[in-house]
């Protein structure tokens, strides 16, 4: 063993987090052949049978729609779900599923927001991501529209957008104006980034993540929560109160 390696600080929890706590996981990709989740109704079951024995109760998934890429439409993720919730009872596997969506802050989504259903979970929520490669310059614009609907935005994933990671004080007007933040969980693995792991800590240190979602796209991922669960900040963060998955139940 290394010098270095005896002297490194240890981050690691020795008893895993319970996940049961939170009951509900509000961000996954769960419905088959709909987006880039879960590929057959078998990849479906597989998950969610494993988010049952991690300790969850319930589901909110939330597939992609996107204008150009993912033309996912209510009636498209509605009608999966009920595919999935008859093989859950098929498979007894006794976990709740919902479905809303994980929008894209696209060219047309404020068309959607005035023109067509806007799939919400909880207390009208709606779950929101944006570009990785750029900000977009009308974002407050559109979470202003948003709130002035009667919905509340939350943005996916905060932790994963880089070019964020240079100047913390955006996140801190994200919450001024009201966005509530989705942290994923295996951000906390390092799995994304050692950047966007340190950015997740951040967040989660200055009491900021208002939900904890898995992001669940493939096996792969639950393999992920597996190993984060004994994370340290994971603990922090559901010890902290601030998170909101268990009012969902």
């Amino acid at each position: 063993m290394s010098i270095f390696n005896i002297f490194k600080k240890n981050t690691r929890l020795h008893v895993p987090v319970e996940l049961s706590v939170l009951k509900c996981d509000i961000h996954s990709h769960f419905i088959p052949g709909i987006d880039d989740g879960a590929k057959t109704i078998e990849d479906s079951i597989l998950m969610l049978s494993e988010m049952y024995k991690l300790g969850y109760k319930k589901v909110i998934t939330t597939p992609h729609i996107m204008s150009d890429y993912f033309k996912n439409t209510p009636e498209i993720i509605l009608d999966g779900l009920e595919k999935v919730r008859a093989a859950l009872k098929s498979a007894n596997i006794p976990i709740q599923i919902e479905a809303a969506a994980e929008y894209y802050l696209d060219f047309d989504f404020e068309r959607k927001l005035t023109e067509e259903k806007i799939l919400t979970f909880g207390d009208n929520y709606v779950l929101f991501e944006i570009s990785y490669l750029n900000p977009p310059d009308n974002l407050f614009a559109i979470v202003f529209k948003m709130q002035t609907l009667g919905f509340k935005p939350v943005l996916a994933h905060p932790e994963r957008y880089n070019y964020f990671h240079t100047d913390f004080k955006i996140y801190e007007s994200f919450i001024e104006k009201g966005i509530l933040l989705q942290l994923n969980i295996n951000s906390l693995t390092g799995y994304y980034s050692d950047s966007t792991k340190k950015i997740a800590e951040q967040l989660i240190d200055k009491n900021m993540i208002s939900f904890l979602g898995t992001d669940c796209h493939h096996e792969g991922h639950i393999g992920l929560i597996k190993k984060a669960v004994y994370e340290k900040h994971l603990q922090q963060l559901i010890k902290s109160e601030t998170l909101l998955n268990s009012t969902l139940i």
